[in-house]
């Protein structure tokens, strides 16, 4: 963990906080975690079409139908 200052505009925070009900740190911990999950899900879909797998899903889940 670590323990940080930031400057941020409190009306964006108090609003933040009103809609997730949750305190201040909780607030910026769920807000962080989304940031990170979308950055990471638009990395992929810049990615679309780029990578060749050679995986079939129901072999995979053992779903091989012989």
């Amino acid at each position: 963990m670590r323990k940080i200052t930031a400057i941020l505009p409190s009306d964006l925070l108090d609003s933040a906080m009103r809609l997730s009900g949750a305190s201040l740190t909780d607030t910026l911990r769920e807000a962080l975690r989304n940031y990170s999950h979308h950055a990471a899900s638009q990395k992929l879909l810049e990615m679309r079409g780029k990578v060749a797998f050679d995986l079939d899903w129901r072999a995979l889940r053992g779903k091989d139908e012989d």
